[in-house]
């Protein structure tokens, strides 16, 4: 599923039109991308955490040459999800 299939399947669900849709999914993701580059974290209960996680620097190697480098510390974001998301995803079941 792509962008485009959840805006419809948005649509679908709550009657509003494609371009509603489509602007309440927009409004939707850059809330939680703000919410985790401002706040750290954010909960959607029965669905998951979108978070920020620290990565440390470390040494690597590079892949083309072969020698030693250091790879700086990155800051990524990353989703755990919550039981109840997992349990549906593993009965390919539908909400």
């Amino acid at each position: 599923m792509n962008r485009t299939d959840l805006t419809a399947a948005v649509a679908e669900a709550t009657g509003l039109t494609t371009h509603q849709a489509a602007e309440a999914v927009a409004a939707t993701l850059d809330g939680i991308a703000r919410g985790v580059a401002e706040h750290g974290s954010v909960a959607l209960p029965g669905f998951g955490t979108f978070e920020r996680r620290d990565r440390a620097a470390r040494s690597g190697r590079n892949p083309q040459t072969g020698e030693p480098m250091e790879i700086p510390a990155t800051v990524a974001p990353a989703f755990k999800p919550a039981a109840a998301f997992r349990r549906q995803v593993a009965e390919g079941r539908t909400a």
